[in-house]
This record gives C-alpha cells, structure tokens and sequence, in this order.
C-alpha cells in the first residue's frame, strides 16, 4: 500500500478548502463527535443532520442524556431506524457519568469497552476528539483505499480491514490525525463515491493505482448480497373518538420497545371488534426482511383494547410514543383518523 505514503499532504490540502461544513466539527468534543458518529451508522449525513440539532437541544451533555426517559430517547430518535444505537447511547452515557465522573474517556481501550463503540467510533473520537494518531476505517475510507491501491480483496473482512487500519495508522499525520481521519471521510462521501468515482476532482488522482489502471469503478469487490427474506403482514389502524391503538413491541428483536400499529405476519383477525375496511399497501426494507405489508382501518365498537395497549391521541403521537418509520406509508391515514 505505498500509494498511502503518498496521500496525507495532498488529502489534507484538499480538506482545507473542500471540507464539508458540520454543526459537531465547529466543536468537536468526546460528546458531539461520539453521538454524531453513532447516528451517522447506517444513515447519510444530510438525513442526520436535523436529528443531530434537536438531540442537542434536548440533551445538551453526558449527564443529560444518562437522565433522559426512555421514551423521551426513543422520539428523538424516532426516524433514524437501528433504535439500539439510542439504548446503547445512553447505556454508554451511564457508565461514562458513573465509572468517568462524567469525562468521556481518553484511551483507546476505555473507549472501545463502552456499548455501541466499535473501532471505527472509537478511532473517530480518539483522533478528533482527542487528536490521537488512531485510524477511522469505516466503508469510506475502505472504498478509498481499495481504489487507490487497487486492492481486489474484499474489504468488509476483518482481517483486510486490519490490515487496511495498520496500513493508515502507519502513515497518519501525528499533528493532524483528527483532520486527516475527517478528509478520508470527506472524500469518499463526495468524490470517491460508491457509484462511481469523480477522479477529475480527487486529489490522489496523480498517483492512484486504480485511476491508472483505469478500474477505479470497480472497486471495491463486493460479495453477493443474500436475497432478504420477504414477510406478508396484516397491519390494524384502529380508531376511536380521535385516537388510535398502539402496543408496544417485545422488548427484545427487531424494533425492540417502540411502539406500533397492531400487526402480525398474514392472515390475522382483527382482535378488536368494529368495523374493518382496506386502507393501504406498504412496504418497508430492513437489513435482511422486507416487510409487505396490507392496511386496515378498524372504526372499534369499543374502548376495550388488549393487555398492554394503548389508546394514543394526535398529541400522543406527535409528542410521546415513537412509531418506527417502517410504518410511514400509513401516517397519513393516522393522522386523518385522529383529527
């Protein structure tokens, strides 16, 4: 990988005058940095950014967010899906205001012990938190460096992504590690992109095995996806006197403790009697189920409703209960059956 040698000053001069402008870089402490990371798994920067603002506002610091109810937690986290990163969070914010005092930790070791950090959270917060010469390998930057030193391995493996780190941290600006991690980013997110790379604009493109080449596009090797497994779903959006039913998912699986729409796998009765008639078809993707989904409305002819449910007004919906997004197809349904 001498290719690496070659890339801090040219990065770092690019970073200079390309680098994105983010509400956790104008101060960039173990906090913000460490809570931005862990939103931005599985979820673009853009789609980020506003959660990260009102999370802010809500949960100023460690302690804030150690004391926050968990339903609170779960609607400020509602939308960004992988509702465990927001548990972990504040099982991380505990163990910090306990065991630190309230300091987030400073070595590496410490850091990476903590729930929900794993090395890339941990290189991250380390190096720009911090300023410690620690890489930040997510698939950015491995998507760089297969292309820039036309590496036809597979880079999700754990030992390529070893030794991609070790390749990195030999060679990362001991002054600059935190820019030098945040440039790599930068650069995959806006120029080395998954589609298809803008060499023209890359400042590695002088010396970039996959640019000469010419096979930068088709790296990095990628396995075969595994097709998800389809499930066909009967989902009940119950109304009565401007509210709707809600019950809580088992506090363990998928969409652990949030609060949904009565469903279950087809064909299933409605439990509630009233009137039943079709609303709508939805559809939502998870890693590895999709969900497909038919919707009825349910005008109960009672307020009973079974152990464990709710009945959530308009109010409820907007302020306390945290619906994943997988039910989004339906919002609007809900809302005009609550008005």
């Amino acid at each position: 990988m001498r290719q690496l040698n070659q890339l801090p000053e040219p990065l770092l001069a690019w970073y200079g005058t390309n680098a994105r402008v983010l509400p956790w870089r104008g101060d960039p402490t173990p906090y913000h940095v460490w809570v931005s990371e862990i939103m931005l798994q599985q979820t673009r920067v853009a789609a980020a950014l506003g959660y990260y603002l009102r999370f802010m506002e809500a949960l100023p610091d460690i302690a804030a967010l150690a004391a926050c109810p968990e339903e609170q937690l779960m609607k400020l986290w509602q939308g960004l899906g992988y509702y465990s990163r927001a548990r972990n969070l504040q099982k991380t914010a505990r163990i910090v205001a306990d065991r630190y005092g309230g300091e987030f930790p400073r070595e590496l070791s410490d850091i990476l012990a903590l729930p929900g950090i794993g090395a890339y959270t941990a290189g991250a917060i380390a190096s720009i938190a911090f300023g410690q010469p620690v890489p930040a390998v997510d698939g950015n930057v491995l998507r760089v460096v297969s292309r820039l030193t036309a590496d036809r391995r597979e880079m999700g493996k754990l030992q390529v992504k070893r030794e991609v780190a070790s390749a990195l941290k030999a060679v990362i600006p001991q002054d600059r590690p935190g820019d030098f991690n945040q440039a790599l980013m930068d650069l995959g997110a806006m120029v080395c992109l998954p589609g298809g790379p803008a060499c023209g604009k890359c400042p590695a493109a002088g010396f970039c095995a996959g640019f000469q080449q010419g096979i930068a596009g088709e790296l990095p090797v990628t396995p075969a996806k595994k097709a998800r497994q389809v499930q066909e779903r009967v989902v009940y959006l119950i109304f009565r006197e401007g509210k709707t039913a809600l019950r809580r998912r088992p506090s363990k699986g998928l969409l652990a403790g949030l609060w949904e729409y009565p469903n279950e796998p087809a064909p299933w009765p409605c439990p509630v009697p009233g009137e039943v008639c079709f609303r709508a078809a939805g559809k939502h993707i998870f890693t590895h189920i999709e969900w497909r989904m038919t919707a009825y409305s349910v005008a109960a002819s009672t307020p009973a409703l079974p152990p464990g449910w709710v009945w959530a007004s308009k109010d409820d919906l907007e302020r306390t209960y945290a619906v994943p997004s997988a039910f989004a197809a339906f919002r609007e349904i809900v809302d005009a059956g609550t008005l």
